[in-house]
C-alpha cells in the first residue's frame, strides 16, 4: 500500500507540473501583427521600414527577411516595434514573425489615397467609360487595401477593423478605388517599380473629420465639437434616439402606401394614375414638394428576337430610395441617390410584346425624382429600348420631411483617430488627396485646414517633405448664363492657396466633371494627372510638365488688362477663342470678357467695361466651355485678380 501511495503521489506531482506549464504556456499571447502587416502587402521602398505589433509582457520577438534576422523584446504592455534597414524595390518575398508567415510581400512605393467619395469609388461605379480596359487588368504588382470606415473620439485607434491587401487582378479590380487605380497604373507604367494603394477615404467626409487633435487646436469650434463627441455615451444616446425616429418614419409610410401590396403587379389597371415625362423632379413637374413615397409605371414592347438574351435595366440616379420591378418581379433596389442604378434582368421574365417596368421611389427630405442626362432604357443583347418620355405616376403615402440622420464620421477628429492613427507607422511615398465637396458651405476656411492637415500629417510621418497632390474640384451643377458668385470657385482657389508649401501639387480638373453628378465617371484622366504631379514632386523628373500656366499678376492698360502667368511650360494651346473670361470696373459688376493670348500673356477685355479692375476666369460652379490650357492639353485652374 505504501509503494502504490507513493506511485500516486509522483503521478499527482507531474499532473500538476504539467498543468502549471500548460497554463504557463496558454497565459502567454501568441504574437498579434497590425492589419498593414499582412500577406500581399506593400513596403515602402529606400526609406528604414518600422514592423510592430504586440505579444506577451517581455516576450522574445524575432523577424526573419531577406536572410537577415532581427530580434526584440516586447515591452511591459506587450507592444514591440523592429526597424529594418532600406531595402530595394523588389518581390515577392516571404517574412517570418515568431511563428507568423507573412507570403507575397512587395516592396516599391506605397501612397495613401484620402478623401471623400471621388476618392473612394470602386472602378465597379465607372464601367460606363471603361468596360474594355477593366477587362483586360491584370496587374498583381499594384496592390490596394481599403480602410474599412471608422471613427474615434475618445482615442486614436492603434489598429485598423479590417481590411486586406488585394492585387489589381480580375478577381479584385472592381473593388479598387478608380482614381487610385488609375494614377497607379502611370506610376508602374513609367518605373515599373510595385505600388501599394492604402486607400482611407469615406464618401461624404468634411476636412475636419481627417485632422488630429493637435491640429484642431488651431480651429476651437471644431475642437470643441470634438470634445463633445467624446463624451461617455453621447453617440449612443443619439444613435438611439435617431434610430427610433427613422424606424417609425418608415414604419407608418409602409403603412400608409396605398400600393406597396400591388402596383409593382404587370397586370394592373392604371387608368386613374397621372401622366409625367421623365426624368426631372416631381417639383418641377408641378406635382408639387411632396416627400414620401412614389409610384411610377411604363410599357415598352419587345421583339420575339430578344427573348431569351440577357437583359438589364438601367435607371441612371434616382433620389432618394427605389425598388424596381420587371413584368411584377423584383429586379434591384439602392438606398440612397448618387449609385447608378444597374439592375441585371432574369431570364425568363421578359416576353415578347408588352412588358411593364414599375419603381417605387421614396424621398424622405428635399426634392426627388429622376435625375437627368442618365440612361434610362432596358438593355436586351445588342439592343436598347428608352424608357424616358411618359410615365404613369401616383402617390403611395406623403409624409411629413425626415430629420436628416447624423452622420459621426463627419464630424471633427472621428476619421483622423480611426482611419490615419493606426496607418501612420507604415512608411508612405506621399499622399493624394481627393476631397472638398463637403467643405463648398465654407469655402473661405478651407485653405488653412488643408494647410493644417498638410503640416500635421508631415509631422506624424516624421517626414518634412511629405509629398502632397491633390485633386481640385471639377466643374459641377447647372452652368449659369452670366457671372455670378461661386462656392466651388472659393473652394478651388482655396486649394490653389496650399500650393505655397513645397513639395505639394494639384491637378485642375474643371473640364472632367458632370453638371448633374457630384461624382463625374471620368476617374483616369484625375488619376494621370496626379501621376503627372507625382513623377514632377515626388519622383523629381523635372522634364515632366504636371500643370497648365498658373495666373500671377495683372497690369491695367487702358481698357484692356494684361495678364502673366507661372509655370508655363511650353506655353498656352492656340486656341481661335478664349472663353470663360469675365471683367469688372469700379461697380464690381462682371460682365463676359473677350481674350487672346499673346506669348506667355492673356489680354483681357469688354467693350461694356471701358476701365477694366478685375479678372475672372472660370469663377462658376460650373465654367462650362472655359479653355484656357497648356499644349499639353492640361487646363489652366480659375482664378480671380480681386478680393470682392
Amino acid at each position: 500500500m505504501k509503494i502504490i501511495k507513493k506511485h500516486i503521489s509522483i503521478r499527482k506531482v507531474a499532473f500538476i507540473m504539467l498543468l502549471t506549464l500548460l497554463c504557463t504556456v496558454s497565459g502567454r499571447a501568441s504574437v498579434k501583427l497590425p492589419v498593414l502587416i499582412s500577406d500581399g502587402m506593400v513596403l515602402q521602398r529606400d526609406t528604414e521600414l518600422k514592423l510592430w505589433g504586440w505579444a506577451s509582457e517581455n516576450e522574445s520577438i524575432e523577424i526573419s527577411f531577406l536572410n537577415k534576422s532581427y530580434k526584440t523584446t516586447a515591452d511591459s504592455n506587450g507592444k514591440w516595434e523592429v526597424s529594418l534597414p532600406p531595402q530595394q524595390a523588389g518581390g515577392p518575398y516571404q517574412m517570418q514573425i515568431n511563428d507568423i508567415s507573412i507570403h507575397d510581400i512587395l516592396i516599391g512605393d506605397v501612397w495613401l489615397c484620402s478623401g471623400q467619395s471621388n476618392m473612394e469609388i470602386p472602378i465597379r461605379r465607372v464601367l460606363d467609360l471603361y468596360q474594355q480596359e477593366v477587362s483586360q487588368i491584370n496587374n498583381p504588382y499594384i496592390r490596394h487595401l481599403k480602410v474599412p470606415l471608422n471613427y474615434n473620439f475618445e482615442k486614436t485607434n492603434d489598429d485598423l477593423n479590417g481590411g486586406s491587401w488585394k492585387s489589381a487582378t480580375p478577381e479584385n479590380i472592381l473593388d479598387i478605388s478608380a482614381v487610385a487605380y488609375f494614377f497607379a497604373k502611370e506610376l508602374y507604367d513609367k518605373y515599373k517599380v510595385p505600388i501599394g494603394l492604402l486607400n482611407s477615404s469615406a464618401g461624404g467626409s468634411p476636412i475636419e473629420a481627417w485632422l488630429s487633435k493637435d491640429a484642431l487646436k488651431e480651429f476651437p469650434s471644431d475642437l470643441q465639437t470634438a470634445e463633445q463627441f467624446a463624451q461617455v455615451g453621447y453617440i449612443d444616446s443619439i444613435k438611439a434616439q435617431e434610430k427610433k425616429i427613422a424606424n417609425q418614419w418608415y414604419s407608418t409610410l409602409n403603412q400608409k402606401d396605398k400600393g406597396i401590396s400591388d402596383w409593382f403587379k404587370s397586370d394592373l389597371n392604371t387608368f386613374d394614375w397621372g401622366t409625367i415625362n421623365l426624368p426631372g423632379y416631381w417639383v418641377d413637374k408641378r406635382i408639387g414638394n411632396i416627400n414620401g413615397s412614389f409610384w411610377f409605371r411604363k410599357d415598352f414592347e419587345l421583339p420575339a428576337s430578344t427573348v431569351g438574351k440577357p437583359a438589364v435595366l438601367r435607371l441612371g440616379c434616382i433620389v432618394d430610395s427605389d425598388s424596381a420591378y420587371i413584368n411584377g418581379k423584383f429586379v434591384g433596389t439602392t438606398s440612397y441617390q448618387y449609385p447608378p442604378r444597374i439592375y441585371t434582368i432574369p431570364l425568363g421574365i421578359l416576353h415578347e410584346g408588352k412588358n411593364s417596368v414599375a419603381v417605387r421611389v421614396i424621398n424622405s427630405i428635399g426634392k426627388g425624382g429622376f435625375v437627368e442626362d442618365k440612361p434610362y432604357q432596358v438593355i436586351v443583347g445588342d439592343e436598347s429600348i428608352d424608357l424616358t418620355g411618359e410615365w404613369k405616376y401616383k402617390l403611395g403615402a406623403e409624409m411629413k420631411p425626415l430629420a436628416p440622420q447624423t452622420f459621426f464620421q463627419y464630424k471633427p477628429m472621428g476619421l483622423y483617430n480611426g482611419m490615419i492613427a493606426p496607418v501612420i507607422d507604415y512608411p508612405i511615398k506621399g499622399v493624394i488627396w481627393y476631397q472638398g465637396e463637403a467643405n463648398t458651405s465654407k469655402p473661405t476656411e478651407y485653405s488653412a485646414l488643408l494647410s493644417a492637415l498638410i503640416t500635421d500629417w508631415r509631422m506624424k510621418w516624421n517626414r518634412a517633405d511629405l509629398p502632397f497632390i491633390l485633386a481640385q474640384l471639377p466643374n459641377f451643377m447647372m452652368a449659369k448664363k452670366q457671372p455670378s458668385e461661386s462656392n466651388w470657385a472659393m473652394l478651388r482657389e482655396a486649394q490653389s492657396k496650399v500650393l505655397e508649401i513645397p513639395n505639394t501639387g494639384m491637378t485642375v480638373n474643371i473640364d472632367l466633371g458632370e453638371w448633374n453628378d457630384i461624382h463625374p465617371l471620368n476617374k483616369k484622366e484625375v488619376g494621370h494627372r496626379l501621376a503627372l504631379c507625382a513623377m514632377k514632386i515626388a519622383y523629381g523628373d523635372k522634364k515632366i510638365i504636371s500643370s497648365a500656366p498658373r495666373y500671377n499678376s495683372m497690369v491695367v492698360d487702358g481698357s484692356k488688362i494684361t495678364l502673366s502667368f507661372t509655370e508655363i511650360g511650353n506655353g498656352f494651346a492656340s486656341t481661335e477663342k478664349l472663353k470663360g473670361f469675365a471683367v469688372a470696373g469700379k461697380d464690381k459688376q462682371f460682365v463676359w470678357a473677350d481674350a487672346k493670348t499673346e506669348g506667355d500673356k492673356v489680354i483681357v477685355w469688354s467693350d461694356k467695361v471701358k476701365s477694366p479692375l478685375a479678372v475672372r476666369y472660370a469663377w462658376a460652379d460650373n465654367p462650362e466651355g472655359a479653355n484656357l490650357r497648356n499644349k499639353e492639353g492640361l487646363p489652366s485652374s480659375p482664378f480671380r485678380t480681386d478680393n470682392w
